[in-house]
């Protein structure tokens, strides 16, 4: 019994078969922000209807403005071991492969 725990504990770490295939940019917080911004001056301007164009208009815009600056994030392509791939930004990545991550960038 206990070769079986030792055994099992020690494949554990290999049962996620996850790994990091690529990486894109993320602009989420421009988005958020910009859609945000676009509610309250669309609001402002033209009521329930201003608000509604305001905020797509803002989402669009936030993201472009994020690019522009030059603040966009890194997501990143992950597959699965069914072989879907996923963007995920660095807080949602599995323990694994954070730090996969983490010591890719402190080499660099």
């Amino acid at each position: 019994m206990k070769k079986f725990l030792i055994s099992l504990v020690l494949l554990a770490p290999l049962a996620n078969a996850s790994e990091i295939v690529g990486t894109t940019e993320e602009n989420r917080a421009g988005e958020v922000f910009g859609s945000g911004v676009g509610v309250l001056l669309g609001g402002a301007a033209g009521g329930p209807n201003g608000a509604l164009i305001g905020a797509g208009i803002g989402y669009l815009g936030g993201e472009k403005v994020q690019q522009g600056i030059g603040q966009s994030g890194t997501a990143y392509l992950v597959e699965d071991d069914d072989g879907r791939v996923q963007e995920l930004r660095r807080n949602r990545l599995p323990s694994d492969l954070r730090e996969q991550v983490a010591q890719a960038e402190s080499r660099h």
